[in-house]
């Protein structure tokens, strides 16, 4: 994987997280079958799967939507995954809107990547999924541990009647 971010990065981040929870990922893809199956992947994990059956299609829905994370083919009639990427980073509320490409063929070498992540097909699934995983966990807001739990302290405890207990 190339990108912006290198493998092992992406594997073993320390904020990967399960609290990634019914997030929103857009799909794109012209192959109905790669539709299917990675829907059936991302939803088994908790993800909200919206689905686009062409690049033009995902540029119409994106600002209504509002995904945490693209997952797109490369390879697609009317543009290609490539041109798909460069537009969403032309749009400055997506501009830093992680996107994981997908294709059978090697990665462009050509010119800088404007997509997060690269995955030669036939993709590992577990590595896909952590990854995405990765990715929607860095974009969560953190909160401080001490606003977290706001517990009183032992100290400023309500004393029991003993003679309230059952």
């Amino acid at each position: 994987m190339r990108g912006n971010i290198p493998c092992d990065t992406v594997l073993h981040h320390r904020h990967c997280s399960t609290h990634t929870l019914m997030s929103r990922v857009l799909l794109v893809d012209d192959d109905p079958d790669h539709l299917w199956s990675l829907r059936l992947v991302l939803e088994a994990g908790g993800h909200h799967v919206l689905l686009a059956h062409s690049a033009i299609h995902a540029l119409c829905i994106l600002p209504h939507v509002a995904p945490r994370l693209i997952i797109t083919d490369s390879e697609m009639p009317g543009m290609d995954g490539i041109e798909f990427c460069r537009r969403v980073r032309c749009q400055p509320a997506f501009a830093d809107l992680p996107i994981v490409m997908l294709s059978g063929m090697p990665e462009p070498m050509d010119a800088a990547p404007s997509w997060t992540a690269f995955f030669r097909k036939p993709a590992d699934l577990t590595v896909l999924l952590r990854t995405v995983d990765c990715f929607i966990a860095e974009r969560l807001p953190t909160v401080p541990r001490a606003y977290r739990y706001p517990e009183q302290a032992p100290s400023r405890w309500q004393t029991v009647d003993s003679r309230c207990w059952p």
